[in-house]
């Protein structure tokens, strides 16, 4: 998928999509820095890639501040002297009774999924740009990926809060897009729904009965592996995919596609 040798930034990179999506480039060739705030699980993720041969370099810091994002940018630099790719996989999921929403928390995920990604994005596409003017180059300048879901435009009353904040980072997305495309630097996200995510996981952990609805509401009949998503966002970042931009792939499985009611109601 032509990402060998690209330098590469996974955030939410510790665990879950997040963490396939690194591993993927990485088995690509690419080289690739892992960011999230889990120490532990970071450490041994990164460790077990660069014992498996692969270019791996762990960053641990809270991408909801500033300075954290200035020291990420400055060790992917000094590592591999460059960025080409940059994904946006952290996510914040909270559950909340809408009634019950606090604007804390809605501020809280707000600054995670969507504030922490523009800023980050920002510093990177600066760096991105300054490359192309340094190299003279006329070919594509970088790739940025942004790990969204499909509550962004199918939710349940709990979901309200995530809803809200998953539309609002599709529509940054679009927005980068076009903003950025006059210096060859495409934007897009995948839209993630019955895929076995972090978040998923836990809540599938002795309730049988979320799996089975869940697989219920997929027409594909399954829920997705991590490594799926994953394929998605090496395809997204990829040559291969370099007349497209400013869109939202939804992976999963075609819930997306489907009417919740058994009867139509036209």
């Amino acid at each position: 998928m032509s990402v060998s040798t690209k330098s590469c930034i996974v955030t939410g990179a510790a665990n879950g999509v997040g963490l396939a999506i690194a591993r993927r480039m990485a088995e690509e060739g690419a080289r690739v820095v892992l960011a999230d705030m889990d120490e532990a699980n970071l450490n041994a993720e990164v460790k077990s890639l660069v014992e498996a041969g692969y270019e791996a370099h762990a960053f641990v810091g809270d991408l909801r501040q500033k300075l954290s994002i200035a020291n990420l940018l400055s060790a992917t630099i000094a590592a591999y002297d460059r960025v080409d790719i940059l994904v946006n996989a952290s996510r914040r999921v909270e559950l909340c009774d809408p009634m019950k929403l606090s604007e804390e928390l809605l501020t809280e995920m707000f600054t995670h999924n969507v504030t922490a990604n523009l800023r980050l994005t920002n510093a990177v596409v600066k760096k991105m740009i300054k490359q192309a003017e340094e190299e003279e180059n006329d070919g594509p300048s970088g790739a940025i990926v942004n790990l969204t879901s499909i509550a962004s435009n199918r939710t349940l009353p709990n979901l309200t809060g995530f809803s809200v904040v998953s539309a609002a980072l599709d529509q940054l997305t679009r927005s980068l897009a076009v903003s950025f495309a006059k210096n060859r630097i495409r934007v897009n996200g995948i839209a993630i729904g019955s895929i076995k995510s972090a978040t998923l996981r836990d809540a599938l952990q002795d309730n049988n009965e979320l799996r089975d609805m869940i697989v219920a509401a997929t027409p594909a009949g399954r829920i997705g592996e991590a490594e799926e998503a994953a394929d998605a966002a090496l395809f997204l970042a990829s040559n291969q995919a370099s007349f497209i931009t400013g869109q939202i792939l939804a992976i999963d499985g075609g819930r997306s596609l489907i009417d919740p009611l058994a009867t139509p109601a036209h």
